[in-house]
């Protein structure tokens, strides 16, 4: 099971790049728009910043709520797959039509996050939405972020997590291993993307142990916060 995940991340932006257009419905249906609030919580948790990276952009969903709460002058978004950023642009450009105060500039490089094509000390900030557990490599993944960081910047993750309720893990359980392989299968036309997610939940650390892995890469003060029973977590740490 796990070398077969491992073979799948290897391909990351592949899988994205096939179920991109379909994806950010999926997301907020299925989680009943509920991911909205955590990116919102998330952003709450950063602290504001001249130059963010955003690794594993995506359709930039959490870069677009730095935007809207004002964290950011200028971010730089990571990620493997092009067709999830060419979402993202457009997304970008459709809010800046409705709202003209934005002047933040948003740039899209195609790259891996284990090996990023940044100097060292770049970035005032790092954030990075449900992207670590897709690293084939976490640790080397967080000492990039660590490396691309300036002294005193902070990284922010949104990562999902596993409930320690009893009754919560027993429907987060049948959630992700049924209901929503099922459902992301037929509305994405894809057999195996959903699949997967649910594996990369299941077998990704979370809690002490994600904090853990950001206190070897470097981090001060690793912590970390559980949203809606612990469904999905906001981890921080500070580069001195």
């Amino acid at each position: 099971m796990r070398s077969q995940m491992n073979n799948e991340k290897q391909h990351i932006g592949q899988l994205f790049d096939r179920i991109a257009g379909t994806y950010d419905g999926l997301n907020h249906g299925l989680s009943l728009n509920i991911d909205k609030r955590w990116r919102r919580k998330t952003v709450q948790c950063m602290p504001k910043a001249s130059h963010v990276l955003d690794v594993a952009i995506g359709t930039a969903d959490l870069t677009i709520e730095m935007l809207k709460r004002g964290k950011a002058e200028q971010v730089t978004g990571l990620d493997l797959s092009e067709q999830m950023m060419a979402i993202g642009k457009v997304k970008v450009e459709r809010l800046r039509s409705k709202d003209e105060r934005l002047e933040a500039n948003v740039d899209f490089i195609y790259g891996n996050a284990q090996q990023m094509p940044f100097d060292d000390a770049s970035f005032d900030g790092v954030t990075c939405a449900y992207g670590c557990r897709n690293f084939s490599d976490l640790d080397a993944g967080l000492k990039e972020m660590y490396r691309v960081l300036k002294p005193g910047g902070q990284v922010t993750i949104l990562e999902f997590s596993y409930p320690k309720n009893r009754f919560i893990r027993f429907v987060y359980d049948l959630y992700f291993s049924h209901i929503l392989p099922f459902v992301g299968r037929i509305v994405s036309h894809d057999k195996t993307a959903y699949s997967y997610l649910n594996k990369s939940v299941k077998h990704f650390c979370w809690g002490e142990a994600f904090v853990q892995h950001l206190t070897d890469a470097g981090f001060q003060d690793a912590q970390f916060k559980p949203l809606t029973f612990g469904i999905t977590t906001v981890y921080t740490g500070i580069k001195n």
